[in-house]
């Protein structure tokens, strides 16, 4: 009898609601869950491939050890034993920081590894602590903990009440959202325009989303910073900004001083937008009854990437639409990590307690920049990196300079990778732990709620029972984490797992209880896990609310409007717009963007033949100015190469691409040896971070700046 499950999809962050329909152990349909009041029914080609995945016969269900002939299958007592008396005698010989851990993209979408593996993270007492944060969303965060004085208070684009929304860097087409969890994004963005509204978008590419926008401006990679000072300039000449209770009148003449310098007619001339297009996008955006301004992974991840996201922050502010509906607002979900009292509380942050050991670049939050990972393993010394750890990651594709990387991860002494696929980074390990599938576990969505443009919550039950002998993420976790234990206490090891009373449902369980909607603060909605269960499609919390001051972590409960190390920070930005503005030259190298597409959400999901169908879509984007003056054609085979690498592409000649500028996908690059995924014989590609920098980063915040590689092209 076919039966039907409700659950999220958790391959984004979206959390579309879905129906799984099944029949006999076998899935036999998808659908969009016309009942979740967030998704609305919505559903992108990702959420069918649940399927896909857990049926994938490259998934890897039970440990594997390397030794001299190859990988074999070893029980899991072997495995975790051995791995924790590893992990032991590393850091009993040369230190604590000698063992190093990185976190991937999926980690935060899966609450059992996050809240276990934490846990894990904070046993090993190591400095060397990385994540994926450091080449994505980590300026959001910082200047979030410097404005607000909370890293996840991060603002959040009011996308279904504002009438005028300006992104920059992002494609939400594509992310279904990213930092602004929305699912049926696109009839979002639509009703804006249906209103009588308009959204604009700033992008070296016009990307799907700016295809649908009403107004679409090229702008030049790395340059966003001064786009976004004129901006604030322009407001100050035209008497335009608002003042607030929230902020102090005496940051408002510093901001003034600060914006004076960067006047549009010059800005112009560096952006490649005209001075007419920044005064009237001022005009527009401050004279809206509501506005918003966003900015993602695309001005993140450059130079100045923390004043980016500063004055992304300050333009939302001095235009009055913080904390407004239909400007940015702030989450208040059911389990509540910003909260004094939650049970799950995240730290506030810290920034620059200690620095890498190389290069000195500082911690964000208890981790370093992965951008320092392969030096910090290749250099000699205390604190040495010696042991890896690596969970639902593949930082050989996802982050700067791989083939470093790749070198760095040959020369360890042991290295374990959390996954279930033999991919090009765990084929370095030592021991490849296999957690379950998304449909074989359950799930909330701890983190998305807190980026979410609706404040909803759902809990999601597994749909299968994982095979005998396998286990979840946090088991993994929380059994090796117990074994490390005993061995620094001088205990003998058991000779079976070790079981937590302790579950994930359990934390959450108990945080729902306490948190905004429980008994105690809303007895309306008496939120708690059973109330979950007994709601398939969800409960829906409502639209977001202003909620500050109160919510402000900040000691004067006023927002740091111009932070001091900013202030400081200023100094490279102004060096750098002098240089530009003297600059007449003509730019003989062109400049690298990555691109991400709706049916891929990075690496690990081109495994998925569904997905991957369809015409190859790891190329190089190259406008056909830039073609004609190189000879090249459209499909030809082209040599792209940095300072740090080179790699071969197929070109695809476009105007998508403003002239100066060309686009490779993130992600890619499946064709290295050692891989056991079917995607590396139809759609390896190339990988951009064979030719992105490790040495190239916002200074200030550590975070990678890949975006605007300079690179060389020409035909093979």
């Amino acid at each position: 009898m076919e039966q039907i499950h409700h659950r999220s999809c958790n391959l984004c962050e979206a959390m579309c609601g879905i129906q799984i329909f099944h029949q006999e152990g076998k899935i036999i349909g998808f659908k969009g869950d016309p009942l979740d009041k967030f998704s609305r029914g919505h559903i992108c080609p990702k959420g069918p491939e649940l399927k896909a995945l857990y049926e994938d016969p490259d998934r890897i269900k039970f440990p594997l050890k390397q030794t001299a002939t190859g990988w074999i299958e070893v029980s899991w007592v072997e495995a975790l034993s051995e791995i924790a008396e590893k992990i032991v005698n590393i850091q009993n010989q040369y230190g604590n920081d000698a063992v190093g851990v990185y976190s991937g993209n999926p980690s935060v979408h899966n609450y059992g590894s996050m809240l276990f593996g934490q846990r894990f993270i904070n046993k090993l007492k190591t400095k060397n602590n990385f994540s994926a944060t450091s080449v994505d969303q980590l300026p959001h965060q910082l200047l979030s903990y410097l404005m607000f004085g909370h890293q996840l208070l991060v603002p959040i684009p009011d996308i279904d009440h504002t009438k005028y929304f300006l992104i920059l860097g992002g494609n939400p087409f594509a992310s279904n959202g990213s930092l602004m969890s929305s699912p049926d994004v696109k009839k979002r963005l639509k009703s804006i325009q249906e209103r009588g509204g308009k959204y604009v978008v700033v992008d070296p590419r016009k990307s799907e989303t700016a295809m649908h926008a009403d107004e679409h401006l090229f702008i030049k990679p790395g340059t966003d910073a001064y786009f976004l000072m004129a901006i604030i300039n322009c407001m100050f000449e035209k008497n335009l900004v608002k003042k607030s209770n929230l902020i102090n009148d005496q940051t408002l003449v510093i901001l003034k001083t600060i914006a004076q310098d960067f006047p549009k007619e010059t800005v112009s001339r560096i952006t490649g937008i005209t001075s007419d297009s920044i005064e009237r996008v001022t005009l527009e955006f401050s004279k809206s009854e509501t506005a918003v301004c966003y900015g993602r992974v695309g001005v993140s991840t450059q130079e100045f990437g923390a004043i980016c996201q500063w004055l992304i922050n300050v333009i939302n502010i001095i235009s009055g639409n913080i904390d407004k509906t239909g400007g940015a607002m702030f989450t208040l979900p059911a389990v509540d990590l910003v909260g004094v009292s939650s049970v799950i509380r995240s730290s506030p942050g810290s920034f620059n307690k200690y620095q890498s050991r190389v290069r000195k670049l500082p911690e964000f939050n208890d981790e370093l920049p992965v951008s320092v990972l392969a030096e910090e393993i290749l250099t000699e010394g205390d604190g040495k990196i010696r042991a890896l750890i690596t969970s639902a990651g593949n930082p050989v594709l996802s982050t700067p300079n791989g083939k470093k990387l790749e070198n760095a991860f040959e020369s360890l002494e042991f290295m374990v990778c959390v996954d279930f696929y033999l991919n090009e980074t765990t084929k370095y390990a030592n021991f490849i732990l296999p957690p379950t599938s998304t449909l074989e576990h359950d799930h909330y969505d701890l983190i998305f709620n807190v980026f979410a443009i609706r404040n909803t919550t759902r809990y999601n039950q597994p749909l299968f029972d994982p095979l005998p002998g396998m286990l979840h993420d946090w088991e993994i976790f929380s059994d090796l984490t117990k074994r490390i234990e005993l061995l620094r206490s001088g205990k003998a090891l058991p000779k079976d797992l070790v079981k937590s009373k302790l579950t994930p449902a359990s934390i959450i369980d108990h945080a729902l209880k306490s948190g905004p909607y429980g008994q105690k603060t809303n007895p309306t909605i008496s939120m708690s896990l059973d109330l979950l269960k007994t709601n398939e499609h969800g409960v829906d919390l409502g639209s977001l609310q202003p909620n500050f001051p109160d919510r402000l972590y900040t000691e004067d409960k006023k927002i740091n409007l111009v932070p001091e190390l900013i202030q400081i920070d200023l100094h490279r930005l102004r060096k750098k717009y002098s240089e530009l503005s003297n600059d007449q030259a003509k730019q003989d190298t062109l400049l690298l963007i990555g691109r991400r597409h709706l049916r891929s959400n990075n690496s690990w999901m081109h495994n998925l033949p569904k997905l991957m169908s369809g015409k190859q879509r790891c190329t190089l984007m190259i406008h056909p100015e830039d073609a004609m003056n190189l000879k090249i054609q459209n499909d030809d085979l082209v040599l792209v190469e940095s300072n740090v690498g080179k790699i071969q592409i197929q070109a695809e000649v476009t105007e998508e691409l403003m002239p100066g500028v060309v686009s490779i996908p993130h992600g890619f690059g499946h064709g290295r040896s050692g891989t056991k995924q079917k995607v590396a014989s139809e759609f390896a590609g190339v990988s951009i971070n064979d030719l992105t920098d490790d040495q190239t980063v916002d200074e200030f915040s550590g975070n990678a700046a890949f975006s605007g590689t300079k690179v060389s092209i020409r035909k093979i």
